[in-house]
């Protein structure tokens, strides 16, 4: 379990790192970071999820991870709902 949560953390290093630098190659970054963070948070809000005992938990983690992700580059704007 331990080596799954290092490539995850992995993995989530080089999305952000991805992530911010399209976002420099942007004429407004903060812009491009929040329009993009917004859309990511409507794929996690949108998709089905099959597997779990408890779908709502696994969706309010996902969308924590991507909250997470992107107040690395910047901090969260008011959710949305």
């Amino acid at each position: 379990m331990e080596e799954l949560n290092g490539r995850m953390i992995a993995c989530q290093i080089l999305i952000t790192g991805l992530i911010a630098r399209v976002a420099n190659d942007q004429a407004d970054p903060l812009r491009f970071l929040s329009e993009f963070r917004d859309e990511i948070r409507a794929v996690v809000s949108g998709i089905r999820i099959d597997g779990s005992l408890d779908n709502d938990r696994v969706r309010v983690i996902a969308q924590q991870t991507v909250d997470e992700l992107f107040s690395l580059m910047k901090p969260p704007s008011p959710s949305v709902e």
